[in-house]
Formats: C-alpha cells, sequence, structure tokens
C-alpha cells in the first residue's frame, strides 16, 4: 500500500528523522496561512502517489504567503501527468506546504526487501534527486548496499561505512549515522516494503533534512496495523483494484489487451509469460485464488470486461480447492449479467474438469475450451488481434 509523501513524513517524525517544517491542506487560503507562519519562501508540492511531480508541475516555489495561495489554487483540482502516473495521470487534490532550505547537496537513500538474500538492504548514493536512474546507470558503484537484521537494526560500523562512502562533512557525520538508524528502525517497525529519501539534503549549514519521502507498506502485514490501513487513499488506486479488493481479489490493472483469471499467483505469473510468448500482452494480473466461491468467480469476471482496454478473456484455472465445475457456474453466472460479447477462451484441469466443461457447453455461450495452455494463450491472443 502506497501512502502520500505528508503521510510518510508523519510517520518519520516519530522516529526522530529530520524533516523540513510545514503541513498538509486542501484549501489555498490555508496554504498562505501556513507559509505566513512558516514565515520564509516556502515550497507548494502537489500530493499524488507518483514520482516526477516537479517536472509535471506539481512543485512550486513561493517567496510570499499570496503566492503559496495563488499556486495551491492551481494545483489542486489539476490533473497532473507525469512519468509515473500514465497519460491518464492523477487528480491533486491536497498540498504539501513546507519551508525552504539553503541546500549545499542532494543525496538519496532508501531502504527495501532484497528478497535474494531474504533481508532488508540500504541504498545510498553520495549525488541524489530526480536523475538517481540515471546516476545509478552509468556507475554500478554509485549506489552503496548495506544489508541488516530488521531485528536487531542497522549495526553502528554499517552506519559509519555509509556515512563515509556518502562524503559527509565531520559536522554532519553524527547526524548521518543516527538519521540512518533511525530510517532502519522505521522500516521495521511499520513493515515497510520501500523506504525513499529522495533527496536528502545536506544543508549549507551542515545539516541534513530529507525533503521528500516514500514509504510503501507491506499489504501482508497491515493486519498488525490498523492504524496504516486509515492512510489508505482509493483515490490514488484504480477503481478497478479498489473493486477486486473488497472481494479479496488479488488483482493488478496492466497495459495488455488479453485479461486472465487464474487460482493461483505462480499460475498467473506462468499465464502471463505464456501470453506474452504468443505475441500478445495481459490486461491484467487476477489471481481469484485457490479458494474462491462462485461469487467471488462472478465478481471477478465483471471486474475483467469492465476494463476497455481487454479484447479477449482467458481463463486459466486448476482445479483442487476451486473446482472446475464451481468455476464454470460461476463464469456462465457473470457471462450472462454482463451479455458478455468478448471473446472467452478457458483451459480447466483438475477437479470435475468434465462437469466443468459440460456446464460451459450447456450454456450455450460463445465459449472456447482450450487443449492446454499454450493452445489456450494462442487463442486468446489471436482473439484479442481480431
Amino acid at each position: 500500500m502506497n501512502i502520500h509523501e505528508y503521510q510518510a513524513k508523519q510517520l518519520l517524525r516519530e522516529y526522530n528523522v529530520p524533516l523540513p517544517r510545514g503541513r498538509a491542506t486542501d484549501q489555498p487560503a490555508e496554504a498562505a496561512q501556513i507559509a505566513a507562519e512558516l514565515g520564509k519562501a516556502v515550497v507548494v508540492k502537489a500530493q499524488i502517489h507518483a514520482g516526477g511531480r516537479g517536472q509535471g508541475g506539481g512543485v512550486k516555489l513561493a517567496s510570499t504567503p499570496a503566492e503559496a495561495q495563488q499556486w495551491a489554487e492551481k494545483i489542486l483540482g489539476m490533473t497532473l501527468v507525469t512519468r509515473q502516473t500514465g497519460p491518464e495521470g492523477r487528480v491533486v487534490r491536497r498540498v504539501l506546504v513546507e519551508e525552504t532550505l539553503a541546500i549545499e547537496r542532494e543525496i538519496y537513500l532508501a531502504i527495501a526487501v532484497d528478497r535474494a538474500a531474504g533481508r532488508p538492504v540500504v541504498l545510498a548514493a553520495a549525488a541524489g534527486g530526480m536523475e538517481i536512474e540515471e546516476i545509478a546507470a552509468r556507475d554500478k558503484n554509485a549506489l552503496q548496499r548495506e544489508w541488516f537484521d530488521p531485528d536487531r537494526g542497522l549495526m553502528g560500523f554499517q552506519a559509519r561505512r555509509l556515512v563515509e562512502g556518502l562524503k559527509l562533512p565531520p559536522e554532519a557525520a553524527s547526524a548521518g549515522i543516527a538519521l540512518l538508524s533511525s530510517l532502519a528502525r522505521a522500516f521495521a517497525a511499520l513493515d515497510a516494503a520501500l523506504l525513499e529519501i529522495n533527496p536528502l539534503a545536506l544543508t549549507a549549514d551542515h545539516r541534513l533534512a530529507a525533503l521528500d519521502a516514500k514509504i510503501r507498506l507491506d499489504d501482508n502485514a497491515l493486519f498488525r496495523h490498523p492504524e496504516l490501513k486509515l492512510l489508505r487513499d482509493l483515490n490514488e488506486e484504480s477503481p478497478l483494484e479498489v473493486e477486486a479488493s473488497r472481494h479479496n481479489l488479488n488483482y493488478i490493472k496492466l497495459d495488455g489487451s488479453v485479461g486472465c483469471m487464474v487460482n493461483g499467483a505462480g499460475l498467473a505469473m506462468a499465464t502471463m509469460d505464456i501470453i506474452e510468448y504468443a505475441g500478445g500482452r495481459p490486461a491484467n494480473f487476477l489471481d481469484v485464488g485457490g479458494g474462491a466461491n462462485r461469487e467471488q468467480v462472478r465478481s471477478a469476471f465483471e471486474i475483467l470486461v469492465q476494463d476497455q482496454a481487454v479484447k479477449a478473456i482467458l481463463i486459466n484455472i486448476f482445479g483442487g480447492i476451486l473446482r472446475c465445475d464451481t468455476l464454470a457456474s460461476g463464469v456462465v453466472d457473470a457471462a450472462r449479467a454482463t451479455g458478455l460479447k468478448l471473446p472467452l477462451v478457458i483451459r480447466m484441469e483438475g477437479t470435475n474438469v468434465e462437469q466443468g466443461k459440460e456446464i460451459l457447453r450447456a450454456s450455450g455461450l460463445p465459449i472456447t475450451l482450450a487443449d492446454g495452455l499454450r493452445d489456450a494463450a494462442e487463442k486468446a491472443v489471436a482473439a484479442a488481434r481480431g
């Protein structure tokens, strides 16, 4: 689950991470009030779940409270398009108004889960900012890495080694070590999947401040953090993904034309791979789970047909706990309820497969049964093309 920058900073304050002064608002007049309270030039930042906001016109400097209000009026309600939003963009519903700082240098810090190592890893670069990807691509040694045990935290010698690599001045070294330790504690305590500070500012008077903050929380751990669930912003998520979550379905919107419904994450990934192999592109990842019932199957199918990009549907089910006849009944219900006009290819194997196929044949619906996964993918891709 992604959260907004201002929410991430509210969480990080609890771990003594140094941050600029400021707060978020959805009212232009309050933006002016915040700027007046800060008593200096401010930055007005659009709050959406995407990077590249400055390049898209969502980050503006204001030298007076009146100017802060003017920028807030222009940014609030705008559809902000960045390289991460896609061409449809995101509507800005809140801005963060913060004090400006005299920046000497920008630094990059992040903590992510290294799944191969089974541990979190700190990533650090002496040069940060919007071009961090290009910097890392040009120089493989630009990023330092330190793996740590989340139960023990980042060790002192590791933090010192990172600070040395960041080339911090002596006056900022102690603050840098403390900051790294705080970020590691926050990452573990929040059950985060990603914590990114880009940029971390080294100011002219050699202080450190997190100018931006991005936190992605692990959905699977939210049962331990009911207070963090309240930070979810449904406006920032795909409507289809929100609808899927209401039915306990694992759905992610992609940019292809073949809609997929599969039971089991591994089988879902294999299905997407073979669609690519057959020359097509999957329109989504949709795992109904091994124990889906007839109603969940129907809901999953209805989500697929709502996606305007879907030109054909491929259902790939290995019947175990989810029996093939249950799947077939749910699909027939949904196809009739939605007045299905899209080509539908189904590949089923496993428990009650013959009963399931008979339900599909008896339905009278234009359903293509496939013999194997490769055959199913080829038929679905051909149908999507025309």
